[in-house]
């Protein structure tokens, strides 16, 4: 397939593990510099070893955390220069539910599954805007 992807600049938020990881695949194959942003350093190492040979970056931060999505952000444009597209797939299936839940934990839910979305979004933001680049979100 030829996405035209080659040489572009991709974060996958949650990119070392599951779809992310599939999502990282992908875009090796079409010539892209996936960037990882994933909690575990390990883990993100363990998937760009998984690529031998290919251009793929990581960023360890917890997405939870407003702070670290900002310098997530600001690490990748240091290292690679540009953002030409963000892939917003980090999630965690936490077990919040109206059975099983309070507000406490669906506030914690938001934070873990839905607010970095945004934060990923508004400090990329910039970059996207000058790359004429996309965002995709994954729920």
């Amino acid at each position: 397939m030829e996405l035209g992807l080659k040489d572009k600049v991709i974060i996958v938020t949650g990119g070392a593990k599951g779809i992310g990881q599939g999502i990282v695949g992908v875009l090796v194959n079409e010539g892209a510099i996936p960037v990882i942003v994933g909690r575990n350093a390990e883990d993100n190492q363990k998937t760009i070893a998984s690529f031998a040979g290919k251009k793929v970056l990581q960023v360890a931060a917890e997405l939870s955390d407003p702070a670290a999505c900002e310098k997530a952000v600001k690490d990748i444009i240091a290292e690679a220069g540009r953002i030409d597209g963000l892939v917003n797939n980090a999630g965690v299936n936490d077990g919040v539910n109206l059975e099983h839940g309070n507000y406490e934990r669906f506030m914690e839910s938001l934070h873990k599954n839905l607010v970095h979305y945004y934060l990923m979004a508004h400090y990329a933001l910039p970059e996207l805007i000058k790359s004429k680049g996309w965002i995709v979100n994954i729920s």
